[in-house]
């Protein structure tokens, strides 16, 4: 019989090649060989997002042979970082242009900032936990379009009051980095946990980065509105590179709702150690992070050193240098233990504030060092935290990421606010000697609570120090085996026990 063909009422025979492919499947319709008569074959309908959006079969969700998740797909969600959090902070350096353009105050438009931001936190806190709710492809698919169409708003408005509820609204759908982070933790293997969040990672800083400097370069030979035009192109290729690339993978925790979503998130954040612990070293170096960059503006254009605008901002490129190695260090991650990873991030940033606040009113070589520095010692230490979180449950990781992303925005106000007050008053000694007072704050938190502690100890140290994950994770294995074999012996005896001991052959033969 010819592959697919049917006789009278047999179903259609299909290879192991057409099940996975999806061949012999839609409308069609095959001939009897021996009557040629029609038969028609009911074929399913072809796999779409919302009903209406296709689905390309090779994205198609397939248990038995899943996507592979390569460096390609990981750059992919890195690039798609990029360019939508960028969003955040376009409008940052167009402030003054704002004013001119809405004809307003300059301290009316001051606060389009904050409201970026206050929808952003607000996205974080009831978006980005959909990720352990819903199938993570059109939720992203969803909220890049979303976001992709609020910025024609912003091109073309000229209502301040409008563009104000727009810019809300954008940084709320902009959570869509925090959805990518845990999924790229969910489908890369155990071996590169922190080297596919570190890329994640990198695009999303680069992305913070890249957004002031485009902003600021076009903002100078056109006008303000040509940067939101831009940033409608950048996102509608990002939807599109996302349909074409980001498989159809399956939701999690289908037995929740929403709202107990969002109570197990709350709770989360009161039950967990590991989370706790990583969420106030998060809040104290974001703060350290945020305070240095403010108050780095104020040093390098004051005494000594006097410099213009365009070399201040020149100083992003260094924090771009740093950013770039942080794939690097997620390699260095993965071979360790997360919590020594840890433990050494955090000292290189305290050898960074301590150089920092002997000598950077001194000598410019120790703000070089000072900023690539802390920018790699921050970036390594946020992806071991991460790591050691997602550790916590894989069907929560969204929902940690959540947590752990609110206290690093906490942070990056705290420090904001509490280190611009404090070098204006008292200079630039002062907010120096707050950051590294926070970052010997970081390394108390962390040497509070051991690398092998279980997972309900507040306090203290459990199960030795080894630093090495593939020694840990050989010794979990061998410990599991040696369960699995005393349950096999236990089974065996309670038999013995119940049906008495085996006869003898002697006693069987007589």
């Amino acid at each position: 019989m010819v592959k697919g063909e049917t006789h009278g009422s047999e179903s259609p025979v299909l290879t192991p090649d057409d099940e996975c492919t999806g061949q012999g499947t839609g409308p069609t319709s095959m001939e009897n060989e021996s009557n040629r008569t029609v038969i028609p074959i009911t074929k399913s309908r072809s796999p779409t997002n919302f009903g209406i959006v296709p689905l390309p079969k090779r994205l198609v969700h397939d248990p038995e042979c899943p996507a592979h998740f390569g460096l390609l797909l990981n750059v992919v969600f890195g690039l798609s970082s990029t360019f939508i959090v960028a969003n955040l902070y376009y409008c940052q350096p167009l402030l003054i242009e704002f004013a001119k353009s809405f004809n307003v105050t300059y301290g009316e438009v001051s606060i389009i900032p904050t409201l970026v931001q206050a929808g952003y936190a607000s996205g974080l806190l009831l978006i980005s936990p959909l990720g352990d709710l819903v199938k993570r492809r059109p939720l992203l698919l969803l909220l890049c379009s979303i976001s992709a169409s609020l910025t024609v708003g912003l091109a073309v408005t000229r209502s301040l009051v409008v563009f104000e509820t727009l810019c809300f609204l954008i940084g709320a759908t902009s959570v869509a980095p925090q959805i990518l982070i845990p999924l790229a933790a969910d489908l890369a293997p155990p071996s590169r946990h922190a080297s596919a969040i570190s890329i994640v990672f990198s695009g999303l800083l680069f992305g913070i980065l890249i957004a002031r400097v485009l902003a600021g370069i076009i903002a100078q030979y056109a006008t303000w509105r040509v940067v939101y035009y831009l940033a409608i192109g950048v996102q509608c290729t990002v939807v599109a590179i996302l349909w074409a690339t980001l498989p159809d993978y399956p939701a999690k925790n289908r037995n929740l709702t929403y709202f107990e979503i969002i109570w197990t998130m709350a709770r989360l954040a009161v039950t967990e150690p590991v989370l706790i612990q990583a969420s106030l070293i998060c809040m104290a170096a974001s703060a350290c992070f945020a305070c240095y960059w403010v108050t780095l503006t104020f040093l390098l254009g004051g005494p000594p050193y006097h410099y213009s605008t365009l070399v201040i901002g020149l100083f992003g490129l260094l924090g771009m240098s740093g950013v770039s190695m942080t794939p690097l260090a997620g390699r260095f991650i993965d071979r360790l233990v997360p919590w020594y990873a840890t433990l050494f991030s955090t000292l290189v940033l305290l050898a960074m504030q301590g150089t920092y606040s002997g000598a950077a009113g001194v000598n410019i070589a120790a703000i070089v060092i000072t900023t690539i520095g802390l920018d790699i010692g921050q970036q390594m230490q946020q992806v071991s935290l991460t790591t050691s979180v997602y550790g916590i449950s894989q069907a929560a990781r969204a929902r940690l990421n959540a947590v752990l992303i609110l206290s690093i925005f906490i942070g990056q106000v705290t420090g904001t606010s509490v280190g611009t007050r404090l070098f204006v008053s008292y200079g630039w000694r002062a907010s120096a000697g707050l950051m590294l007072g926070w970052t010997a704050w970081q390394l108390v938190v962390l040497l509070a609570r051991g690398p092998h502690c279980e997972r309900y100890t507040w306090f203290g140290y459990e199960g030795g120090m080894e630093w090495r994950k593939s020694a840990v994770e050989e010794r979990a294995f061998d410990t599991e085996k040696g369960r699995e074999t005393n349950q096999v012996v236990g089974v065996v005896a309670s038999k013995d026990e119940k049906h008495g001991p085996t006869p003898s052959p002697e006693v069987v033969s007589r």
